[in-house]
């Protein structure tokens, strides 16, 4: 998406000779600039103005006013630097995304919009005014992000049984079983190990937010202009969260405020956040879902097995079990999961247990059989479905929404946290005034 750094170099040879004068009437087109120096990449001022269009059509889409010009561009291109600071530890520690992968998922994209082929799709991308090829690598590198969040952040994340049950006994306190809130926020981030004169500036920063909130201005307006979440410029829209999904601080919060209103600033270790209640709702029933049992064996991608190589050896596993090999054997032998010790078995799933590459390709296999290789973040995959059941899991769905809840929380923080990390180890040089 970005390109290394190229000093354009104009070296013009004039001869003596009036014959061989510049023209002055002829226009000589300009030289890109380099807006900013990421490590061993750039962002030019082609490219941040291409992104800030994109942004200034989106929230015109939206209907959000938009921010101030500096302020919004600001807010670009840290999201720029940040996307490309992934982009280059993801290839860095051996993470592709190959044009097949890329094709599968642009595939879905199409079919949630109600088309039928990447064809038309291509033609309604390009009929938007975008570029399809330059789409097709931003969808690249959002999947590689989600695969480097997974492996370096989700898949280190671990809940225990007594963190659910101090979550629930929490909840049950509060009296906010069964309820959901659609929140907004604002979140301005703290660099780690931040000086007090850091911290001051991202505190003014987000009182100067609330300050243009008092004032009327809207609450996407003024995210777009001033988180630092990646969904500030939609408005920083977090969608409806459970209860449980909701840090304690941030409810006694939410206690104080009517529909439509937003909190003070709130400090957490990563930053300051402004919340804003859009709705709520009561969610109390009985929940039925579909359970699959299953086992699995994991070939693990890393710097020193590639892609390539993990699912090749794979691909010798699944020959094995065609010719008859017991799959809990194989797993025993070459799964490096820690299901491996019992067969790969993972027991009984519910939907949203496991990422959704994996319950993919788990809900296509049929009972008995066993996938082909099934790529996640965690590497290759393959999956043999043992049974299926519809299963009342009222009470097993609250400990699970529990644990999931906790999961989100510590995992939102801590990706928050290898970001700025990320951020803070990266060789940043801007070249405009910033």
């Amino acid at each position: 998406m970005y390109k290394k750094i190229l000093l354009a170099c104009l070296v013009t040879a004039i001869s003596a000779s009036p014959a061989h004068a510049i023209d002055p009437q002829k226009q000589v087109a300009p030289i890109d600039q380099i807006v900013v120096v990421v490590n061993a990449d750039v962002i030019t001022r082609n490219e941040l103005d291409e992104r800030l269009a994109n942004a200034t059509k989106q929230l015109k889409k939206q209907g959000t006013p938009l921010p101030e010009a500096d302020i919004l561009e600001k807010q670009v291109l840290e999201r720029m630097i940040v996307d490309l600071l992934q982009s280059q530890f993801a290839k860095e520690t051996g993470i592709r995304i190959d044009d097949t992968q890329l094709d599968r998922t642009l595939q879905r994209i199409a079919q949630s919009s109600n088309i039928d082929t990447l064809e038309e799709f291509r033609a309604r991308v390009e009929q938007d005014g975008s570029d399809f090829s330059k789409f097709r690598e931003q969808i690249r590198a959002e999947i590689a992000a989600t695969r480097l969040r997974e492996r370096e952040v989700d898949a280190k994340t671990v809940i225990s049984e007594s963190e659910v049950d101090s979550f629930l006994a929490n909840q049950e306190r509060q009296g906010y079983k069964g309820e959901e809130f659609h929140l907004a926020h604002i979140f301005i981030g703290v660099p780690e190990q931040a000086s007090a004169a850091a911290i001051r500036a991202s505190q003014q920063r987000a009182e100067q937010a609330i300050s243009k909130l008092q004032s009327g201005d809207s609450f996407a307006q003024v995210a777009a202009g001033y988180s630092d979440a990646k969904d500030g410029l939609n408005g920083g829209d977090l969608g409806w969260r459970p209860a449980e999904r909701i840090p304690p601080q941030f409810m006694e919060e939410l206690k104080k405020i009517q529909l439509g209103g937003f909190s003070s600033v709130l400090r957490s270790p990563n930053g300051f956040h402004i919340i804003k209640l859009l709705e709520r709702r009561d969610k109390n029933q009985a929940v039925v879902v579909t359970q699959t049992h299953v086992r699995h064996i994991l070939i693990r991608t890393s710097e020193l097995v590639p892609e390539k190589e993990a699912k090749a050896k794979l691909l010798e596993v699944k020959r094995a079990l065609d010719n008859g090999a017991d799959f809990a054997e194989q797993a025993k032998l070459n799964s490096e999961d820690g299901s491996a010790s019992k067969g790969g078995d993972l027991g009984w799933l519910s939907p949203s247990d496991t990422v959704p590459e994996f319950e993919s390709g788990m809900n296509a296999t049929a009972i008995g059989q066993v996938s082909p290789p099934i790529q996640s973040g965690f590497g290759f995959h393959l999956i043999q479905v043992l049974e299926r059941r519809n299963q009342d899991v009222s009470v097993e769905q609250k400990r699970l929404q529990a644990k999931q809840s906790i999961r989100a929380l510590k995992s939102d923080e801590a990706y928050q946290d290898w970001l700025r990390q990320l951020r803070d180890r990266a060789f940043v040089e801007y070249r405009i005034e910033h």
